[in-house]
């Protein structure tokens, strides 16, 4: 590999966001390794997903909502994966996209975004302002092995991922268990988050562990208004898809041109609702400020009595009802007699007649003709009537800032992975295609199959991205570094010819021989950059040579002599 191969692949190998934004095929690299791991097809074999056997696809993924939120933490913590330097990460990059670029995409690099959404510093929003002004974290997206993985991590009892790890888990969940075609699933990452749009039925957004319809989207709910946040407040970087992707700044796009187009339109029907009665009861629960402008109306034995709005939103609040839907008398049924009065309040629209305009006049909040209507309508009761349409107008309607279609669209050899096909018959199909599409060679190096990758960006990035397990040990001698991984579960998260990468057996607490010696190796070369390291496996046996040697033992079966250079050279032969 030339030096731009192997910062790309090594870069499959620990996933950093950054690495994402500037390698942009490994988004759905890791998408393709989770679809290669054992651990999603056996959830086919889970009781609460074969009861769904005949099922729709979406009725799947309501269930695979649920499941996901039983068993996965979201994690934001920043330390995780360790830190690094904006100096450093731009000076790796430079070569790539330029700095002023990163700056401009990239929140802990400079961009701020939307003001409502960056309304405080960015470095005290994630917890940063503890740290030099130059320290960022390295935020590593994890395999579905290292999201499992987590309950053997310190203060986790159950298994946990960022955003983009678990964008990439429920993408490969929704093909797996739910048969959702490849096709119709999208990755969308913006700045501070990734989601995927999955086109089915109305569609569906992922938005960390949650699923999310068109009907949540517009139902007003805080839970709704925060999954709303990036697609309001932020540009999308990269979209990714099965045929390629997007991304903001690369002028040549490798993904589907017409599937983009459809993409776009169909995500913006999912961001658009009409005016009706329902909506309008969604943004009055969203903008509570609003509910004091507003009274209900409801028919008592020919009697017609009055509530005011906020009290009946109230009393949503703690029900299982509704107020626009058809649990709507039920909820009535709810409130005491003595919130309701005989007569008209003053100063309050009437949600009734509210509901007359909408229905006869059919108004369309997004044209001139419609906001004027409803200001007339609501204006000599609601202060700065016309700020009111306007929210009520963004409150329908989230424009989403995709990256641009003028890009010079590239076909290359497609993947084509069908839900009709086992998990052996699309890693054998995958390998095939490995020489020819490079998302599918690098989807063999994010999911660490060390016995058909070469291991020269493994080692590298063991040895040059692993901060955990350097923190881990500072206060440790080398000998005393050898005898707590010795005391280590010698067991790896990947099974199989697979491998861990040091701060992942520093994470979890246990590893393979292979990936214990490589740890030693990191902590090493740390402390003495200067001295040349070996590592020699022999089938069982693993003996790192530096000063010292050091022995573990391996369940891996290799055959390897690693070395590692002063020069930062690798030879892994």
């Amino acid at each position: 590999m030339d030096v731009e191969q192997l910062e790309k692949y090594s870069s499959a190998v620990t996933l950093s966001d950054m690495e994402v934004f500037v390698f942009p095929e490994l988004a759905y690299s890791l998408v393709l390794a989770n679809i290669m791991s054992p651990l999603i097809w056996q959830w086919r074999q889970i009781d609460c997903f074969k009861s769904l056997q005949g099922k729709s696809s979406y009725r799947k993924l309501m269930r695979l909502r649920q499941f996901i939120m039983d068993e996965y933490d979201f994690n934001l913590d920043l330390e995780t994966w360790g830190l690094t330097s904006k100096a450093r990460e731009l000076k790796r990059f430079e070569k790539f996209i330029l700095p002023q670029d990163i700056a401009a995409t990239n929140a802990l690099f400079g961009y701020e975004g939307d003001k409502y959404y960056f309304d405080v510093d960015i470095r005290r929003h994630f917890g940063l302002d503890k740290y030099d002004s130059d320290i960022i974290p390295y935020w590593k997206t994890e395999t579905v092995e290292a999201m499992d993985a987590f309950r053997f991590k310190k203060g986790y009892t159950k298994r946990a991922g960022e955003c983009v790890s678990l964008a990439a888990l429920y993408a490969a969940a929704a093909f797996i268990v739910c048969g959702v075609p490849l096709e119709d699933i999208y990755m969308m990452l913006t700045p501070l988050h990734s989601q995927n749009f999955i086109d089915v039925n109305d569609g569906v957004l992922t938005n960390n562990r949650r699923l999310v319809t068109k009907a949540m989207w517009f139902n007003g709910t805080e839970i709704s208004d925060k999954a709303q946040r990036a697609l309001r407040n932020e540009n999308a970087t990269i979209v990714a898809h099965l045929t390629g992707y997007v991304h903001c700044f690369y002028s040549q796009a490798t993904m589907n041109k017409e599937l983009y187009q459809r993409f776009a339109g169909k995500l913006a029907s999912y961001l658009t609702a009409d005016l009706s009665p329902g909506v309008f009861t969604s943004f009055l629960r969203s903008r509570h400020h609003y509910q004091k402008y507003f009274q209900l109306c409801r028919d008592c034995h020919g009697q017609a009595q009055f509530l005011e709005a906020e009290v009946l939103f109230h009393y949503e609040h703690s029900s299982n009802y509704r107020i626009a839907d058809s649990t709507h008398e039920k909820l009535l049924a709810e409130v005491s007699d003595e919130d309701f009065v005989p007569y008209e309040l003053p100063g309050r629209i009437r949600c009734d007649k509210l509901d007359e305009l909408l229905k006869q006049q059919k108004i369309d909040i997004r044209n001139p003709q419609g906001r004027a209507a409803l200001r007339k309508f609501i204006e000599h009761v609601v202060p700065d009537a016309q700020r009111f349409v306007r929210e009520l107008a963004d409150f329908v309607h989230i424009e989403a800032r995709l990256p641009a279609i003028d890009k010079n669209f590239v076909q290359g050899v497609p993947i084509e992975i069908s839900v009709g096909q086992n998990r052996e018959q699309i890693i054998d199909y995958l390998q095939q295609l490995r020489t020819s599409n490079s998302t599918a060679d690098l989807a063999f190096y994010a999911y660490r199959d060390m016995g058909t990758c070469d291991w020269t960006p493994f080692v590298k990035a063991a040895v040059e991205r692993n901060p955990v397990s350097i923190e881990m040990t500072s206060n440790m001698s080398v000998e005393q570094a050898y005898d707590w991984l010795s005391g280590l579960a010698n067991e790896s998260i990947y099974p199989d010819k697979r491998l861990a990468q040091p701060d992942e057996v520093a994470n979890y607490g246990r590893g393979d021989g292979i990936e214990k010696a490589l740890t030693l190796a990191n902590v090493i070369r740390q402390r003495s950059p200067e001295q040349d390291t070996e590592i020699v496996v022999q089938r069982n046996s693993v003996v790192l040579k530096g000063q010292n040697e050091y022995r573990f033992l391996s369940g891996k079966e290799f055959e390897k002599r690693i070395t590692i250079f002063q020069s930062g050279d690798i030879n892994a032969g």
